[in-house]
């Protein structure tokens, strides 16, 4: 009998799924030979607690391994970091941005819609920056939810943790601390909390991200970038 590889063919979605899952039947898809990857931050992050099923969520648990997957991989040279979210689990979020930061290999991340709370040291963490015209960043005091005890720990507490995000937020950017705390802080910007709610070309103003572009400049300059570390390795070779 003839033999046939029937691993691509079961991998790959039929029609059916693409439509249930997508809404089309052919899906674009990254060619095999791409240089690199793209990682989807969207919905809210999910830390220590399940969220609802509701939710649209990124788990911490998926994107950590992604991202150590990523870096071990020699076939992959750049990593791009797509922020569509509202926030979410502050040390999760802040595990996230600590490995992007960490990583070897040229990153690039771009705000769309929204990088709002915890998705900002998210989007500062790569090398290099982008948000849409159109996109926004909230920037706001950290919230606890829960029980919550009344003694002077738990704002000590609280005041630290909000310390390690303005810290790294203000040493992976070029806004200072003074002013990432201004806009934090801010009264009568937001309807129901304190803080501000930062548009695409502020964010630049202010120092919080690089530039303001889409798709299009982000891929450009993550090839910049992974050229420009592929010239100084083999110098230093």
């Amino acid at each position: 009998m003839e033999e046939r590889d029937i691993s691509q063919e079961e991998t790959k979605p039929s029609p059916a799924e693409n439509i249930v899952q997508l809404g089309q039947t052919n899906v674009p898809q990254l060619s095999s030979d791409s240089t690199i990857h793209c990682l989807t931050i969207v919905g809210q992050i999910e830390g220590h607690i399940q969220l609802p099923p509701q939710n649209k969520t990124t788990k911490y648990e998926h994107i950590i391994p992604q991202i150590v997957a990523i870096e071990q991989n020699p076939n992959i040279e750049g990593l791009l970091v797509v922020l569509n979210t509202v926030g979410g689990d502050v040390e999760a979020g802040l595990a996230i941005a600590e490995m992007l930061a960490s990583m070897s290999k040229p990153t690039v991340s771009i705000v769309l819609g929204g990088g709002h709370s915890i998705g900002v040291p998210i989007a500062v963490s790569c090398d290099y920056s982008f948000i849409a015209e159109t996109a926004t960043m909230t920037i706001h005091p950290i919230r606890l939810t829960g029980l919550v005890i009344g003694v002077p720990q738990t704002f000590e507490y609280l005041d630290k943790m909000q310390e390690r995000v303005v810290n790294f937020v203000v040493k992976h950017s070029n806004i200072s601390e003074e002013k990432f705390k201004e806009l934090m802080f801010s009264k009568g910007n937001l309807t129901r909390d304190i803080g501000t709610n930062v548009v695409g070309t502020d964010a630049v103003k202010y120092g919080l991200i690089d530039e303001v572009g889409g798709l299009s400049q982000a891929m450009y300059k993550l090839r910049e970038l992974i050229d420009h570390s592929n010239q100084k390795g083999a110098m230093l070779q």
